[in-house]
């Protein structure tokens, strides 16, 4: 994870659980904070500036693992924090609430210390030097910059055309790249709710976005994954 060690704030109400996290990620030389409520999470923030926030889902109090995660992105002083979400819930609309609120990524209960600390490296790597240079709604990785405000996409300064459809995907894959996301999660998370769509319709705009990046060089961003679904790389 490089020569400085990240903090890590846990904010879940079961102290074993922030205890055993706490214990696996020390073996890495990782330093953890931990908050059982929303309001000591809040005071973590603000003391510790953590790298990281395991975020539970449930929370007492009141406040949501939810509600934090929105009001860390309406803070211009914490928005940028990555988040994942920890979590028993495993339907996909709970994953996608998840997202919406501002989540980078999620686990869910019970996991593994190993599956946590790849996921940990997962986010810190694309939320580190290639998206310290996003500024607001912006996201470049490998000379691919998306603007979600004024729906353009470039590639190295050349405007690259997508359709609407095309365009969602791109965005959802930016913002999570190197992750595999089958067909039914994206159809889950780019497609509108009850709105009917096949896999093969999947295959169909990821082929459209693929010709789209050709001509850039950068068709094997969207790279198929055998058995397992997608994946956006800038590898």
């Amino acid at each position: 994870m490089g020569a400085k060690h990240p903090t890590i704030l846990i904010v879940d109400d079961e102290e074993p659980i922030r205890e055993m996290v706490d214990f696996a990620l020390s073996v890495d030389g990782i330093g953890c904070v931990g908050a059982g409520s929303v309001a000591e999470a809040r005071v973590c923030v603000d003391e510790a500036a953590p790298d990281l926030i395991l975020l539970d889902w449930m929370l007492p109090g009141g406040e949501s693992g939810l509600d934090f995660a929105r009001m860390l992105r309406a803070n211009s002083q914490h928005g940028q924090i990555p988040i994942i979400m920890l979590t028993a819930r495993t339907d996909n609309v709970d994953k996608v609430s998840a997202l919406d609120a501002g989540a980078d990524d999620f686990i869910s209960k019970p996991f593994s210390p190993s599956e946590l600390k790849a996921r940990i490296r997962a986010v810190l790597r694309r939320c580190g030097p290639a998206e310290a240079a996003n500024n607001g709604d912006v996201i470049e990785i490998g000379g691919l910059c998306l603007q979600e405000s004024t729906r353009r996409v470039n590639a190295d300064g050349a405007p690259v055309d997508l359709g609407p459809t095309e365009f969602r995907l791109l965005h959802f894959f930016m913002q999570h790249p190197e992750r595999v996301y089958s067909r039914s999660e994206l159809i889950s998370y780019v497609w509108p709710p009850n709105v009917y769509v096949e896999d093969r319709t999947v295959d169909v705009h990821i082929r459209n976005l693929r010709l789209a990046l050709e001509p850039s060089g950068r068709r094997g961003m969207i790279q198929t994954v055998r058995s397992a679904g997608y994946r956006f790389s800038g590898h």
